[in-house]
């Protein structure tokens, strides 16, 4: 086996559980429209915003992987029912995004990313639109590749192709670390990596794909 150069690590639920974030951040972002634009807020609610989203997604499946542009046409699109102009999404993506990148950090992350980034290079490989300069450990990181801007989300190859352009690597190299079974261990292996589960919670790993080499239960594991 190859000793990896690179690691990359999934942020959602990989850095910090993600659901308590997208919900704090999406009652925010409605609990704003209430009082800043209570017309487009009418008749809504938090889950009927993202019933908004899914119909975008299904009008767009070739954007599906860019969360981004599905909350900021489904918010326009919000908007201009309502009466108001389309671009005040961006106003409103802009409330979104500074509450979705105010994460909790799982205990072990911080003092895990600092000894591995003592020798390895770190890289992010995420789905998901977090920023990893507004979470608080873009210092830590050499690079960051998005499915947005990748074109394609884990456990596609193009993102993970567009790592190894940017890390300057080839795939034997790299050692990336997820929750998802598919997403990212998976879809790693695919892409010729090695691949780490990360497994917090002991859940079954799905029978349909071959075991992975390492489970661990925490990021400091990796060591």
């Amino acid at each position: 086996m190859t000793a990896p150069q690179v690691i990359s690590l999934d942020l959602d639920d990989t850095l910090w559980p993600v659901a308590p974030v997208i919900a704090a951040a999406e009652q925010v972002l409605f609990d704003w429209l209430l009082r800043r634009y209570p017309q487009a807020a009418a008749g809504h609610s938090v889950e009927s915003m993202r019933s908004l989203r899914a119909n975008v997604a299904a009008q767009f499946p070739e954007r599906s992987h860019d969360l981004s542009f599905l909350r900021r046409r489904a918010l326009a699109a919000q908007f201009g029912a309502a009466g108001y102009e389309e671009a005040l999404s961006e106003e409103a993506m802009d409330v979104f995004l500074a509450e979705r990148n105010r994460v909790e950090f799982y205990a072990d992350v911080r003092p895990s990313l600092e000894r591995l980034r003592g020798r390895y290079r770190l890289f992010a490989v995420s789905n998901g639109n977090a920023d990893l300069q507004r979470c608080g450990i873009g210092d830590l990181f050499e690079g960051h590749v998005t499915a947005a801007a990748a074109g394609a989300a884990k456990p596609d190859a193009r993102i993970f192709s567009a790592l190894q352009r940017l890390a300057g690597v080839s795939a034997a190299q790299v050692l990336h670390v997820g929750d998802d079974p598919l997403a990212d261990v998976v879809g790693a292996r695919r892409a010729g990596m090695q691949a780490v589960w990360l497994n917090r919670e002991s859940r079954r790993w799905p029978g349909e794909f071959a075991p992975p080499v390492r489970t661990i239960s925490t990021l400091a594991e990796i060591l």
